[in-house]
């Protein structure tokens, strides 16, 4: 099984050994082809890969202008009066991909693509669909569920979301003959983007998800919106079958929140109930899957190892400390009786 588990010390090492991991096969795949494919997601996760990234490419470890890339999700129902807006709206994915990565770019991604979850208009969206109930359905076991458009659907501006939102996202990755290296988080219930706990991976190209209830408020208590009424209630996003197409997927987690979710994904069967467990389908299939972990994050990880390298799963521990953090470890640092004095 080609799934290999990284346990680094922190966020810092985390994001330094996952850059080296997508340098290394940009840089290989660029010697056999003209251009690669990059997935990206976004999150607190890949934020200290993407400067390590941008670092690399304006340094010329590889050419940013023959790469294309592919954002996993994007919000329906940003504030704003229209797409434009919206799209520059500072909570959109858009914006924060800029920020985050393609506005620290000397020389520019030959092109970078986000689902097209601005131009989709909330409101009307929410209307056609009390108008015309038959036209769609709810997938999912949990709070969050993806509504799937019928292909015949009576309303046209549905029809059209389905057409050229959802289909047409999943179709544009195909043109470009797939995504080589999809870079992903995971939520705190083992969900990927807006892949929801309990949507079923058969079918899970490109989503239009409801957003659950405590999604929405939480966006507000967090300080993402000012308002409920702001907050937005849908969302566009890859589903995992098309997200464990990629011919690698690198999963980036830091933090306790994470711990269980990563362990139940290892551990258990594959089930919707925890998307990212789909990867060990993937895996077995001859995907290319890394999971790159803090300490925090990988700690039931180390704990269950044994259990989990009998399942042909490598697990490498970098974890431990650095021989700067040996020497600051000492009494003599760590001490203020003992430390030097100014």
């Amino acid at each position: 099984m080609p799934l290999k588990i990284i346990v680094t010390r922190n966020f810092a090492q985390m994001s330094e050994v996952a850059a080296e991991i997508v340098a290394e096969r940009i840089v290989t795949g660029l010697k056999k082809r003209q251009e690669f494919t990059l997935g990206l997601a976004t999150g607190s996760s890949p934020t200290g890969l993407y400067k390590h990234l941008a670092g690399k490419a304006n340094s010329g470890v590889f050419d940013p202008s023959r790469i294309r890339s592919f954002n996993l999700d994007e919000y329906v129902g940003l504030p704003g009066e229209n797409a434009q807006q919206r799209v520059l709206h500072p909570e959109s994915y858009s914006f924060f991909m800029i920020q985050e990565l393609f506005g620290l770019l000397r020389k520019k991604f030959l092109e970078v693509s986000v689902p097209w979850g601005t131009l989709i208009d909330q409101e009307r969206l929410i209307a056609e669909m009390e108008t015309h109930p038959e036209d769609w359905r709810e997938q999912g076991t949990d709070k969050g569920k993806s509504i799937v458009i019928r292909p015949d659907a009576r309303s046209e501006y549905l029809r059209w979301i389905r057409r050229e939102i959802l289909d047409a996202y999943g179709d544009k990755i195909e043109r470009a003959g797939g995504i080589d290296l999809q870079v992903i988080g995971v939520g705190g219930r083992g969900h990927v983007a807006f892949h929801e706990s309990g949507i079923p991976f058969a079918g899970s190209r490109v989503l239009l998800v409801r957003l659950d209830d405590n999604t929405v408020v939480n966006a507000v208590a967090d300080g993402h919106f000012a308002s409920l009424e702001e907050s937005p209630r849908y969302a566009i996003s890859m589903g995992v079958e098309l997200v464990y197409r990629a011919k690698t997927v690198i999963l980036l987690a830091s933090g306790s929140r994470k711990t269980d979710p990563i362990a139940e994904s290892l551990l258990g069967n594959p089930d919707p109930a925890v998307p990212i467990s789909y990867g060990k389908v993937y895996a077995q299939t001859g995907g290319h899957l890394f999971y790159v972990l803090d300490r925090e994050a990988g700690k039931r990880v180390l704990e269950q190892a044994e259990r989990i390298r009998r399942q042909g799963i490598e697990i490498e521990d970098i974890s431990g400390p650095s021989v700067v953090q040996r020497v600051l470890d000492l009494p003599f640092f760590r001490d203020p009786e003992i430390g030097p004095r100014g």
